[in-house]
């Protein structure tokens, strides 16, 4: 008999530490049949409609919340999407269904929710005919993960790789996982630990420590207990929530003794790595002198204050400042400014006009720069993604609309502006308007991590920078007040 599976996603990663709450807009929603649409397009959602095809299920769509990472949504989003989707799940468990399949972030939060993920996990298992089945979720790999949210999920299923090459594919392996659940009937349980330690996003990469030891451990432990998963979610520390922080799981129908051991054994390796790391950024205007001494170029002024991909507004203003004051040729940077763009919708490719650039989203901004620009060009801000693992896949697809986007130019700088906030992620980003980002010396990105899939290869040296910004790397900057203490390095033990 056909296995019938309901399936719904909701997908935000909330930066508390943003001044402006986002906006309703800001969500994009996919419903029902527009959910079945999203076959083929690289991300998460279709690695689990292909694999549900694979099988011969049928899936049963509900509904589909997500927005680009950002500040808090209003507490009624999180209501409305609860309306629809326990609307569409009352009518599928009338049905019969055999499964939940949820794709969440895990660090999404609102005013009054910050564990958005655990309440409606919550809801779900106390929703009559829901509280028995199997719930299989996949999360980001920057994922808040509660205690709550194991204990009511079936098998929590992260991303395992900072860039998210492997987002898709995660989706795959959990449909992988249910599978086998049924096949060999397994008893499944998630058992979960806090390992206390919070992780400034540049240190979340996969490629680095303490990611790598970590991982290397989970998937060793798989192999080794018999775990179907080793879950590891360094977290998210922009948020500031009970939870924030690296956490980790085990999805097995092994012994309890089993499952508590190789908890134990990741914490205590955890604690040892964190502790030894020394994790720095340049001086801005150091770093600008040592590229102009190397003169290696690409080079890369990554800025995670303001990191695109965790919620900042992407328009600070310090590496466009830094940069229109050297005698560095052939600079770029991304500036998210509707404004601006708004403001040259009537200017002719080859004019001039005075505009007012970036430093609008924080008032840790020094403020927007006036300049006086050269248009190259207006676009509608469409592109495809050439890497279709990219980073920005596990978010929005391959397909990625900037909305309305100007190239313009300032002497030694050229900046696209954008009116939708996009994280550097994919070098497509650059070639769709028409400049070639190899042919660059310097370029400005505002990222932490998930840039480097794309300009690594391409790429002679590279230096990140501390400025000011909601994305801030200084932990102790960050105004927590919800965040459980004690907690490592806000607090020594």
């Amino acid at each position: 008999m056909k296995r019938r599976i309901f399936f719904s996603g909701l997908f935000h990663e909330t930066n508390t530490f943003v001044e402006q709450l986002a906006k309703p807009s800001a969500v994009k929603i996919a419903r029902d049949g527009d959910i079945l649409n999203a076959l083929g397009d690289d991300s998460t959602v279709d690695g689990f409609l292909q694999t549900a095809s694979d099988y011969g299920w049928e899936v049963i769509p509900g509904v589909d919340y997500r927005a680009s990472p950002c500040g808090p949504l209003a507490d009624e989003v999180f209501e409305t999407f609860w309306e629809e989707f326990l609307s569409r799940l009352q009518k599928a468990l009338g049905g019969g269904i055999d499964a939940i399949f949820l794709i969440l972030h895990g660090a999404m939060a609102t005013a009054k929710l910050p564990d958005v993920e655990g309440e409606l996990l919550r809801r779900i298992r106390s929703t009559p005919g829901a509280s028995s089945l199997p719930i299989f979720v996949v999360l980001d790999l920057h994922a808040n993960v509660s205690e709550e949210m194991a204990r009511l999920a079936t098998a929590l299923i992260p991303y395992q790789e900072n860039p998210h090459t492997d987002a898709r594919e995660t989706a795959v392996r959990a449909a992988r996982h249910l599978w086998k659940m049924w096949a060999q009937n397994q008893k499944l349980r998630t058992h979960y630990l806090h390992s206390r330690l919070l992780l400034a996003p540049p240190s979340t990469g996969t490629s680095e420590e303490p990611l790598l030891t970590l991982n290397r451990m989970a998937r060793s432990l798989e192999r080794s207990a018999g775990h179907l998963e080793v879950g590891i979610a360094p977290g998210f520390a922009h948020a500031d929530t009970p939870d924030t922080g690296l956490t980790f799981w085990v999805v097995s129908d092994r012994p309890e003794m089993s499952c508590s051991h190789s908890l134990e054994m990741l914490y205590r390796e955890a604690r040892i790595l964190v502790h030894e790391l020394k994790p720095t950024e340049w001086d801005l205007s150091e770093a600008v002198q040592q590229i102009v001494h190397e003169k290696k170029f690409p080079a890369l002024l990554v800025e995670p204050a303001d990191n695109i991909g965790g919620g900042a507004p992407g328009d600070a203003t310090f590496i466009l400042r830094a940069l229109l004051e050297t005698s560095l040729e052939k600079c770029a940077v991304v500036i998210n400014d509707p404004q601006a763009v708004a403001a040259l919708q009537t200017v002719a490719p080859g004019q001039t006009a005075r505009i007012s650039v970036g430093g609008k989203g924080s008032s840790l901004d020094p403020g927007p720069v006036d300049l006086e620009v050269t248009l190259v060009r207006l676009t509608d801000g469409r592109f495809d993604l050439e890497d279709k693992q990219s980073h920005l896949a596990s978010m929005r697809g391959s397909h990625i609309e900037m909305e309305p986007c100007a190239v313009v130019t300032h002497r030694n700088v050229t900046i696209l502006l954008t009116t939708r906030p996009t994280p550097p992620f994919d070098l497509g980003q650059w070639r769709s308007q028409g400049i070639d980002p190899e042919k660059l010396n310097v370029i400005g990105v505002k990222a932490a991590v998930g840039h480097r899939r794309a300009y690594d290869p391409i790429i002679r040296s590279s230096y990140t920078v501390s400025t000011p910004g909601p994305c801030s790397s200084d932990l102790f900057a960050l105004p927590y007040r919800k965040l459980r203490r004690p907690i490592y390095p806000l607090d020594e033990e």
